[in-house]
């Protein structure tokens, strides 16, 4: 028994389009090709792949047989296969990069990056998107050493050759506490917190190594993953300052509360796009650049 032949995209999309319309007249119409052309084209197809795939027999319409529906799940996925090769191409004819990688402070709230990388999904199908979630000092390196072309960091007190920087918006941050913690017992006197572990975002990165920041206890636990900070300080282990969006629902629920502390109030963390100047920032790397300022509340990028 032969193998089968390898049929032509054209071929595929005549058989595609018959299922479709239902006739191969109306097919006709929508490829503008004569009947004849396409009931020739998938006689074609059926003697390359040894099978019948319409049953032409006592009906006006062809009704594809069981070998017909077998093969058009196949034809359907390399047609989207081929149908994403072309965008593909296109968007690259057109400047457009293959893959955008960002990396994203783990303060920017979740909702506000949902939203930004669903719309960067819609705008730019065909653009493969690699997203590093970073704190501190971290976003900064990848973007120093060329592994994201854009970071949207929080407020670093360095000065980075070679890198721009643009504003974006800003999270209030609040000390919290469990409500059984010994802290959460009214207002406190000032240094109150000195005394008690405090939980502590600790950076992976060399940009920022031995540097503090908002560090007021003598007694730190020094986590790297925002996650598991949270967790403990629900847990009742330890004190620490948190992105209000992050536990608005702890406050509500009362599995957090914000803790009354004279010297370590409110404070904004604002953030900041980043990239580098000898890598400046394609079309859709900027236009996420500028989804990031919109969703925080900045007007966009200059």
């Amino acid at each position: 028994m032969s193998s089968p032949g390898t049929p032509t995209y054209d071929q595929l999309r005549i058989f595609l389009t018959v299922v479709e319309t239902g006739s191969f007249a109306a097919a006709g119409r929508k490829l503008h090709r004569a009947t004849s052309v396409i009931s020739y084209g998938i006689a074609n197809l059926e003697a390359q792949l040894g099978i019948l795939l319409f049953d032409r027999e006592g009906t006006r319409k062809p009704v594809l047989t069981p070998a017909g529906k077998s093969v058009l799940a196949e034809a359907h996925e390399i047609a989207h296969g081929m149908d994403g090769l072309r965008a593909k191409v296109k968007g690259l004819m057109q400047g457009l990069e293959p893959e955008v990688s960002v990396a994203v402070d783990v303060m920017w709230p979740s909702a506000w990056l949902g939203s930004v990388l669903k719309a960067f999904a819609r705008e730019f199908p065909t653009v493969t998107l690699r997203l590093h979630i970073e704190a501190l000092g971290g976003i900064a390196q990848l973007v120093v050493d060329g592994r994201a072309s854009i970071g949207v960091s929080g407020p670093l007190q360095l000065d980075l050759e070679g890198i721009e920087r643009v504003a974006l918006g800003a999270v209030p941050l609040v000390p919290v506490a469990a409500p059984d913690h010994p802290l959460a017992r009214g207002r406190l006197k000032p240094g109150a917190g000195r005394d008690h572990i405090q939980l502590v975002l600790t950076d992976r990165s060399p940009l920022t190594a031995g540097q503090d920041f908002s560090v007021f206890s003598d007694r730190t636990w020094r986590l790297a993953d925002l996650g598991a900070k949270h967790q403990l300080l629900r847990e009742g282990i330890g004190w620490g300052g948190m992105p209000v969006p992050l536990i608005e629902a702890d406050l509500i629920a009362g599995t957090l509360v914000k803790l009354d502390m004279p010297d370590r109030t409110e404070q904004l963390y604002h953030f900041q796009g980043m990239f580098r100047a000898d890598a400046p920032p394609g079309p859709a790397a900027r236009w996420l650049l500028q989804q990031f300022a919109l969703v925080s509340g900045v007007s966009g990028l200059d």
